[in-house]
Parts: C-alpha cells; sequence; structure tokens
C-alpha cells in the first residue's frame, strides 16, 4: 500500500489546481456583487489563472528537472494554498485578482511536477495504473467544479470557494513531503531565461490574442519566432525542438489539443444550462462527464499496457467527437457520457506515451509540454467554439468540436516511425 502514497499526493494537489480552473464561474456574478466590480474586471478572475498557467508551465517543467520534483511540488502546494486565503480574504476586485494570478503559480507547478512523478516512482503495470488514476481523478476535479462552486456559493459565499482549498493543501504537503523521496535533480547546468522571457511573452500574448484583442496575435507570431531562434541556439534549451522531429511525439501533442476541445465545448454547455438550472442543477447535469471518464480511466489502468499508444489516443478522440454528435441528437446527458468514455481513454494514453517518450532527465520537459498544450488547446477551443456559439447556440458547438476531434483521431491512427531520438 505505501507505494500508492506517492500517487495519493499527486492527485490531492491535483484535484485542487482542476477544481479552481471550473470553480470560479458559477460564483463571478456574486463576487461582482460584493466587490462592486465590472464585467470587465470580472473576466479576469478566471482569465489571470488561464493566463500565467500558460506562461508558466513549459518553465515550471524545465525548473523541475533541474531542482528536483519534490522541491517544486511542494513549494507549488504551499503557493497555492497561500494564495487561496488571499483570494478568500480579498476586500477589492484588484486584489482577488492579483491573488489569483499568484494561485495559477501554485497550480502550474502542481499541474507539471505531479504527472513527472508518476513517471519517476512509476514503471510498467504500477505506471499505466498511476496515470490511469491521475487523469481520471483530473477529469473529476474539472468537472466537479460547477457543483462544488454551486453549493458554497449558494450556501457559505464565494469566500468559500477559496478557503475550502486550504486544508486540503496542508494534508497534501504533509502527505507529499512524507511520501515523496528526495531527489537529486536530473539535469544540471544554467537555467534558460531568455527562452523563458520569449515564451512568457508568446504565451502571453497568444492568450490575450485569442480571448480579447486579435491584435496581440501579431505579437505572439514575433515572439513565437524569437523562441525558436533562441531554442536552437542553446545547449541547455527550456524546450528540446528536436521532440518535435519525431512524427509520433507531434501526433502526441496535436492528440492532447485535440482532447481539450471536450472541455471547452463543456464551457459553452454549462452556459447554455445555466439560463434554465441553478447552479447546483446545472453542475448535477455534466455529472455523466465526470463518473464515465473517472470509471474507464481507472479500468484502463489495467489493460493500458497491451495497446499501442495511437490505437487508444485514436479510439478516445474519436469517441469524444461521437459524444458530440450524440449531444446534438439524443441529448446532453447521453451525450456526456459517451464523451467521459473518450476523455478517459484519451487522456492516460496521451500521458503514459509522452511518458515513455521523454528521454532521461527530461520527464519535467514532456510534462510541461503536455500541461501547455493542453492548456493553449482549450484556450484556442473557448476562442473559436465561442464564435460559433454566438452564430447559432450549442448546434454549431457541437459539430465543429466533432469534425476537428475526428479528424484528429483518425490521423492518431496512422502509423508513424520514430525520426530522430532526443537527447
Amino acid at each position: 500500500m505505501r507505494k500508492w502514497w506517492p500517487l495519493v499526493a499527486v492527485c490531492a494537489g491535483s484535484f485542487l489546481f482542476l477544481l479552481d480552473t471550473t470553480v470560479v464561474t458559477v460564483a463571478l456574478p456574486r463576487i461582482g456583487a460584493d466587490l462592486s466590480a465590472s464585467v470587465e474586471q470580472l473576466q479576469w478572475v478566471p482569465d489571470v489563472y488561464t493566463l500565467v498557467l500558460a506562461v508558466l508551465m513549459l518553465a515550471v517543467g524545465s525548473l523541475a528537472d533541474r531542482w528536483g520534483l519534490r522541491r517544486v511540488f511542494l513549494a507549488g502546494v504551499a503557493v497555492f494554498g497561500l494564495a487561496s486565503l488571499a483570494c478568500g480574504f480579498a476586500g477589492d476586485i484588484g486584489t482577488l485578482i492579483a491573488a489569483r494570478g499568484v494561485q495559477a503559480v501554485g497550480g502550474a507547478a502542481l499541474a507539471v511536477t505531479g504527472f513527472a512523478v508518476l513517471a519517476a516512482c512509476y514503471d510498467g503495470r504500477a505506471r499505466g495504473t498511476a496515470i490511469s488514476v491521475f487523469f481520471a481523478v483530473n477529469g473529476l476535479g474539472a468537472a466537479a467544479g460547477p457543483v462544488v462552486g454551486g453549493v458554497l456559493t449558494e450556501y457559505f459565499g464565494w469566500a468559500a470557494i477559496f478557503f475550502v482549498n486550504v486544508p486540503p493543501a496542508l494534508l497534501t504537503a504533509v502527505l507529499a513531503a512524507v511520501a515523496l523521496r528526495p531527489a537529486t535533480p536530473a539535469r544540471r547546468g544554467r537555467f534558460d531565461v531568455a527562452g523563458a522571457v520569449w515564451f512568457a511573452v508568446f504565451a502571453a500574448s497568444l492568450v490575450h490574442g485569442l480571448t480579447s484583442e486579435p491584435v496581440a496575435l501579431v505579437v505572439s507570431a514575433v515572439a513565437l519566432a524569437g523562441f525558436v531562434i533562441v531554442e536552437r541556439r542553446r545547449a541547455e534549451p527550456l524546450l528540446e525542438l528536436g521532440f518535435f522531429r519525431d512524427g509520433r511525439f507531434t501526433a502526441l501533442v496535436a492528440c492532447a489539443a485535440a482532447s481539450t476541445l471536450t472541455f471547452a465545448a463543456l464551457v459553452y454547455v454549462s452556459l447554455w444550462l445555466s439560463r434554465s438550472h441553478s447552479p447546483v442543477e446545472a453542475g448535477l447535469a455534466m455529472a455523466p462527464l465526470a463518473v464515465a471518464s473517472f470509471l474507464t480511466s481507472t479500468f484502463l489502468g489495467k489493460v493500458l499496457h497491451r495497446f499501442p499508444p495511437r490505437v487508444l489516443l485514436g479510439a478516445g478522440v474519436l469517441l469524444g467527437a461521437l459524444g458530440c454528435l450524440v449531444l446534438l441528437v439524443a441529448g446532453i446527458r447521453l451525450g456526456l457520457a459517451v464523451t467521459g468514455v473518450g476523455v478517459g481513454i484519451a487522456g492516460p494514453a496521451t500521458g503514459a506515451a509522452i511518458t515513455a517518450a521523454a528521454p532521461p532527465g527530461r520527464a519535467g520537459m514532456a510534462a510541461g509540454i503536455l500541461t501547455t498544450t493542453r492548456q493553449f488547446g482549450q484556450t484556442l477551443g473557448v476562442a473559436v467554439l465561442g464564435i460559433a456559439y454566438q452564430a447559432g447556440g450549442l448546434t454549431p458547438v457541437y459539430v465543429v468540436a466533432a469534425v476537428c476531434g475526428g479528424v484528429t483521431g483518425l490521423l492518431a491512427l496512422v502509423p508513424r516511425e520514430r525520426a530522430v531520438a532526443t537527447g
């Protein structure tokens, strides 16, 4: 039993991080009323969290390879817990936005190091089980956010959605300190500051361009070019570009991005439900996704090692796309259940495949690539599907998500050769 304590610690941290990506949405009207905040100011409460995550995840992965996974994970739990306290005590909207930004710093550390810890602690079938449980808990955390947020806001006030994080964060820190072994950092050398700065400008302008100001996309493109030039010249880069010369790895990254379209679509499903349901009722209506995803991921750990990653990835993404079509023709609950099965397959399969593809000492970087890709994929998905939602409601949202997922899922099934061994 003791061998699973690292998994428990990592899952606890990841659940907190993902819960807070969605828990705040249903509380925004109450926050605006209590803090006298405008709609534009309220938008920054969720947006600053997303922005900081996108900016920092890749850098945190690189730091974890150098400083040690245990140290960065514990720092992330501490920052997340303290920032949650600051959010709950915020007396004005500016303080709340700033505290949410700091909270995302801790969240980035939890997201990246948690996955890398599992890769370092488990091998073989145990690794497959650990990764499956990890993604099951991730899906549960993201799906539970609206329900938890609705209950806490309705009965205890909006500050409770932040205060509730503190006891679990404290317990997670104690458990992680005991369960995770101190380890010598796998890589040495100077941290790529220039690469981190270029990537931060790229990520921040991309997210801002997708969500608010399209002109920022020009800045994003220039920053991306600068980032690639800098990384090609670095002996110890923030991002090993050689990863992407491997066709299998590139396909994995594409699937990771495509799989987030499901959660992007759920933003608009939740918005539509909130028109005629209370926050609690809307959250419960989306429960089939969480249940199906959790059960599928948990079961998949027992058989994950028996199938080629591309088969599981393709099947998972295709089922997610099929779920969007079922949503269109057979109702939300059944469609969410089918989508949940797809999410439950695609998440663990992507994680296991990227872990296997990472060279020794690059688990943090590989985890950073995975989490950053998923973050960007969801941000892009919310932006694109938002245009579809405004044009015609949920129907075009389902169609766009289904088409994108279907194409990506079919491409994932195409065999590819490993072209380059990175190191």
